[in-house]
C-alpha cells in the first residue's frame, strides 16, 4: 500500500532528518538493515514525499544574516485573487525565508532574515510594503532564537 510506512521507515526517516549526511551505508547500518533495502526504502521515502529535499543549515551570522524578523502583514482585500497575488509576488523575494497564511489579526507571518536594521529598512520601504495588496505591516524583530527548525516529534 503506497503511503503506509512501518517501523523501519520511521527509523529512516528519523536518521535522515537528524543526519542529513548519513552515507548509505551508515544509515543502514542505524537502521539494522542491508544496504540494497536500505537504498530502495530511502528512494520510495523520497518517490513518494515523504522526504522533500535535503540541504544544508547555513549559519545565518556567519553568512552576513544575523537578524531575523518576523513580519505580519494585513492586506486591502481578502478575496482569492488578492491572496493569490500576494503569494505569487512574495514567493520572489529572496529574503523570505518563510510565507504562512495565517488566521486571526493578520493574514500572513513572514520570517525574514537580513544583515540588520538598516538592511531591513530598506527591503520594507522598498519590497514589502509595495507587495500586491498590502495594507499593513507590524514587525517583530527576534531578540534570541529559543528554537529554530526543530526536527518533527513523530
Amino acid at each position: 500500500m503506497p503511503g503506509a510506512l512501518d517501523r523501519v521507515d520511521l527509523k529512516i526517516l528519523r536518521l535522515l532528518q537528524n543526519q542529513g549526511r548519513l552515507s548509505n551505508a551508515e544509515l543502514a547500518e542505524k537502521a539494522g538493515v542491508s544496504a540494497a533495502t536500505c537504498h530502495r526504502r530511502t528512494q520510495r521515502l523520497f518517490d513518494e514525499g515523504f522526504v522533500s529535499g535535503v540541504r544544508a543549515l547555513v549559519t545565518p551570522r556567519k553568512v552576513g544574516k544575523g537578524a531575523l524578523a518576523m513580519v505580519g502583514v494585513v492586506l486591502d482585500r481578502s478575496t482569492p485573487e488578492s491572496f493569490a497575488a500576494f503569494e505569487q509576488a512574495v514567493a520572489k523575494l529572496r529574503f523570505v525565508l518563510d510565507c504562512h497564511l495565517v488566521a486571526g489579526d493578520f493574514d500572513y507571518f513572514l520570517k525574514i532574515r537580513v544583515g540588520g536594521m538598516e538592511d531591513f529598512n530598506r527591503i520594507h520601504g522598498e519590497q514589502l510594503i509595495a507587495l500586491p495588496g498590502v495594507r499593513q505591516t507590524r514587525t517583530f524583530f527576534v531578540m534570541k532564537e529559543v528554537v529554530d527548525n526543530a526536527p518533527l516529534d513523530f
